[in-house]
């Protein structure tokens, strides 16, 4: 089983990798499904099924499906050449290609939310239909936005999970135990094995410059979030609140009464500084999700910035350790919202973050699985509730606390010696099941929670 540094971690636009990303991807597959299919289109039809049609508004599906269909990407995405095109779109009512053509749609009318009918492979299904002269469909597809900005067709679900056809690595690990096996024969820790495996699909050139940019573009994201103040989008009038806790914390610093939990006060902040950048549309790094994308970073930078003898030179093995985890965590559960609650998101991103940290911070193999074990542990049944399907509330905040999980779950397993009752294999079984068994309404669909707790209008 091979997922790579640069499959866990994508640079792309928020608020959700799944309800905004991964339609735009699955467009953009579409598109070339319709480039390689012997008929002339004229027209597109698209239907959003289940989650993504519950909170396809909230999260930008509807955005992201029709300007995925006129070309855009997440990794390449410009916001004000977005807004031209949705208006020329608009006006038109037609997405005009120079290779296609010109294409009947009409937004209000092709752009269809099913609440009625779940499409049978996954809680974010999507289909996609390019339609003739007379409006006959010529060809459909179903798509599956599988979290974490995967996108899977009906047929690549079928066979099971996707395949891997690239060359062998020498580093198979398929769950923890294996993981752990490998490192115990070879005495390479996760980082080491990790890396050989990302050498053998590629170069360590390249995975050098794709993990400083990964970093850079986080990074980035953080500080614009320290920067920014003002009242998020979509209704709610969420206040952003990153930069006013930012500037006291600075005002505060070297003030001698400063009580030591203000440290979780930072790597809040840090946290909600990119899920405010998410929430707004932002560029951001999936980390495995969007919903989720503040703890990790936030993680990464409170080492950087607040651990004595930390360096810039351990931020490849923070990336690739988590990068480890969150493969196992995909592969044998879910990283989706929509599929298993938000234990999925905010509960794998802690798990990664606590494994990165405790990497660092030279913990052993046994120690970093121990770690990544009791993060993940202690976030599940964690529900997913988007109040009006935003990714706001309570998704902001709870970045902040999975940051807080994290630090303290690398603290915890690095006074240890990687010894533990429960392994990290039997916890993320145990996330598999219990998403399996949660109600619909908790998974990500806003009809049950603070969703229907909190006033949202």
């Amino acid at each position: 089983m091979f997922l790579s540094v640069f499959d866990m971690f994508k640079v792309g636009i928020g608020p959700s990798s799944s309800h905004t990303m991964g339609p735009m991807v699955a467009a953009a597959r579409f598109l070339d499904m319709m480039r390689a299919a012997p008929f002339e289109f004229r027209g597109l039809r698209t239907s959003l099924h289940g989650s993504l049609a519950f909170t396809g508004v909230g999260h930008a599906t509807d955005r992201a499906t029709i300007l995925g269909l006129a070309g855009y990407r997440p990794d390449t995405y410009d916001g004000e050449k977005a807004e031209a095109t949705l208006a020329a779109i608009n006006a038109r009512k037609a997405i005009v290609h120079e290779d296609l053509g010109s294409l009947t749609f009409d937004p209000a009318t092709d752009m269809i939310f099913d609440y009625d009918h779940v499409l049978p492979g996954h809680a974010n299904g999507m289909t996609l239909m390019a339609t003739d002269a007379q409006g006959d469909v010529m060809l459909r597809q179903v798509f599956y936005s599988v979290g974490g900005g995967f996108v899977l067709t009906e047929e690549e679900l079928a066979q099971g999970k996707a395949t891997d056809d690239g060359p062998p690595v020498p580093f198979p690990f398929k769950s923890a135990r294996d993981m752990l096996e490998m490192a115990g024969r070879s005495g390479l820790s996760i980082a080491q094995m990790k890396r050989a495996n990302e050498v053998a699909r590629g170069c360590e050139q390249s995975l050098a410059r794709g993990t400083a940019r990964l970093w850079q573009v986080m990074n980035d994201c953080i500080n614009r979030g320290l920067e920014r103040d003002g009242i998020l989008p979509g209704g709610l009038g969420v206040r952003r609140r990153a930069k006013g806790i930012y500037d006291a914390l600075m005002a505060e610093r070297g003030i001698n009464q400063s009580a030591p939990h203000t440290i979780n006060d930072w790597m809040s902040v840090y946290a909600m500084a990119v899920n405010e950048e998410n929430a707004a549309g932002g560029q951001v790094v999936t980390a495995p999700t969007n919903g989720a994308a503040g703890v990790l970073p936030a993680v990464l930078r409170y080492y950087l910035d607040h651990v004595p003898g930390a360096s810039e030179s351990q931020i490849e093995d923070f990336l690739l350790t988590a990068a480890a985890i969150g493969g196992l965590v995909k592969y044998n559960a879910s990283i989706s919202g929509a599929e298993a609650g938000c234990q999925a998101e905010v509960g794998s991103a802690a798990a990664m973050a606590a494994a990165g940290l405790c990497a660092v911070m030279g913990g052993s193999v046994e120690q970093v699985e121990n770690a990544a074990e009791i993060a993940l542990e202690h976030h599940l049944g964690m529900t997913c509730d988007p109040v009006k399907g935003l990714v706001q509330v309570p998704c902001i905040e709870r970045n902040g606390l999975g940051a807080i999980k994290a630090v303290s779950a690398a603290s915890l397993a690095l006074r240890g010696d990687g010894q533990h009752f429960v392994p990290l294999d039997a916890v993320i079984e145990t996330m598999r099941q219990t998403g399996a068994d949660m109600h619909e309404k908790y998974k990500e669909t806003s009809l049950g929670g603070l969703a229907v707790n909190v006033p949202n209008c």
